[in-house]
């Protein structure tokens, strides 16, 4: 097949998709391509992805059920483990994680071995997209050469560009349809390709020029928000020695209608990329003999806000007259924001681990996160399951001391200040309330009763 067929294709809708990876990023881009007319086949090694979606299930908060099992009911959305439906594929993207190894390394396992599955099975005219977040290079430096192992010439025979996802867990305003795309190919021919399968589906497609401009497009966005968070993360310290509420500064600052954009401090930072990508493109970077100083230190301010935290806890219940050490704490959300089940790389982890070494009781709450694992690293050595308590009454009544992670809107805050005895507040849910529990804030003066 060469271009002008694929062109073709891809405008009739005749095309079909293959989606790589079916979770956060994955799972959407597929119902969303099968809601634009695609047949699609969506490939993971997760089997119970695979049994929900049979079954016409989402399993992912921002994909409705219903449009799953439309999808599947008239046969345009189907999942497998089995590689050999790339036989059947026009465009496939591969959507698979990219997480850090325990030296903050950039851990690849994922993307090779979707590329090993995807080079026994390519054939002229395939177009293949990377979209898993990584370092620029990755697409024509680690990619392109296992592709290109099955005898095919990129630019030639099939067609390969990076184009990263813009998922945001939990954001109903900003959807795959009406978020703008970036993408880059290989050859003009390759992005042009990709360009027009993603017009299909998204309002707009920014087109760059490399790969390696579009996978540093993706680390810019996402290093943008690491560095802005670890400065407030920073003036939160300062203003806490000072006696001045940083929240209500930032709120002031808001009002200047130009040059200002505002962000918020907290207990660390979560979710798949802020917390990941500076350090691929730190890693990168020593290739080049140039060590990113302002990025490593923004991420070491935000992964020094776990242990702040513990020591706002230690000293608030010392005050009350308490030690750490057997003392019962309760974390209220441990997914890395609001609203979300995405509990994926969540300060609540390190948080929960630095209070269990020093021999806290630690249990959690979060209506959106059943089941939550900690441990099994430097920081705790033993792999620890915990499981849900329900925020009643009788457990506040049980709790030296709660702490807000992640400020659910399902939580009732006004209630909690009158039945807690302590509660560590990071994320500024408790401010303008009162009540009789001692409330300490993230970035603010420690009040006494009430905020």
């Amino acid at each position: 097949m060469d271009m002008d067929a694929l062109a073709a294709k891809i405008a009739e809708k005749s095309a079909h998709i293959g989606v790589i990876g079916l979770g956060y990023v994955g799972l959407p881009l597929a119902v969303g391509f099968a809601k634009a007319g695609y047949s699609v086949a969506g490939l993971d090694v997760d089997q119970r992805k695979l049994d929900s979606l049979k079954q016409g299930l989402s399993y992912i908060q921002d994909v409705e059920t219903s449009d799953v099992e439309a999808m599947v009911r008239i046969g345009r959305l189907r999942a497998s483990d089995d590689y050999g439906l790339i036989d059947e594929i026009d465009a496939v993207f591969i959507c698979v994680p990219t997480p850090f190894d325990a030296m903050k390394a950039p851990d690849l396992c994922y993307v090779e071995q979707a590329c090993r599955g995807i080079a026994a099975h390519l054939r002229p005219g395939h177009l293949v997209v990377l979209q898993s977040t990584t370092y620029p290079g990755t697409t024509e430096e680690f990619v392109l050469p296992i592709l290109e192992e099955s005898g095919l010439e990129a630019g030639a025979d099939f067609y390969l560009a990076f184009s990263p996802e813009r998922i945001n867990p939990g954001d109903r305003q900003h959807t795959v349809e009406n978020t703008p795309k970036v993408v880059g190919g290989l050859t003009p021919h390759c992005t042009e390709l990709a360009r027009s399968l993603l017009a299909q589906l998204f309002a707009h497609v920014h087109v760059v020029s490399s790969p390696r401009a579009a996978e540093m497009s993706k680390l810019l966005e996402n290093i943008f928000r690491s560095v802005n968070i670890a400065l407030v993360n920073e003036l939160a310290l300062l203003s806490e020695r000072m006696g001045i509420d940083l929240w209500e500064v930032i709120e002031a600052a808001k009002t200047k209608p130009f040059g200002f954009m505002p962000f918020y401090p907290g207990p660390g930072v979560g979710g798949h990329c802020i917390p990941v990508d500076p350090y691929y493109l730190s890693w990168k970077a020593r290739e080049y003999d140039f060590y990113t100083k302002f990025i490593e230190l923004a991420a070491e301010v935000n992964q020094a806000m776990p242990y702040h935290v513990v020591d706002l806890v230690s000293q608030a219940l010392g005050q009350a007259g308490k030690p750490l050490d057997g003392a019962s704490i309760l974390i209220l959300g441990v997914a890395f924001k609001p609203d979300v089940e995405d509990a994926r790389n969540s300060p609540a982890e390190r948080l929960i681990e630095l209070l269990l070494k020093r021999g806290a009781l630690v249990s959690y709450s979060d209506p959106y996160v059943t089941r939550y694992r900690v441990g099994r690293d430097v920081f705790y050595r033993d792999e620890r399951w915990l499981e849900r308590v329900e925020l009643t009454d009788s457990i506040l009544a049980d709790t030296d001391c709660a702490i807000i992670v992640a400020d659910h809107s399902a939580v009732d805050y006004a209630h909690l200040m009158q039945k807690a005895s302590i509660i560590v507040d990071t994320r500024n849910a408790t401010r303008g309330l009162r009540g009789p529990a001692r409330v300490v804030r993230v970035g603010a003066p420690t009040s006494q009763s009430g905020a």
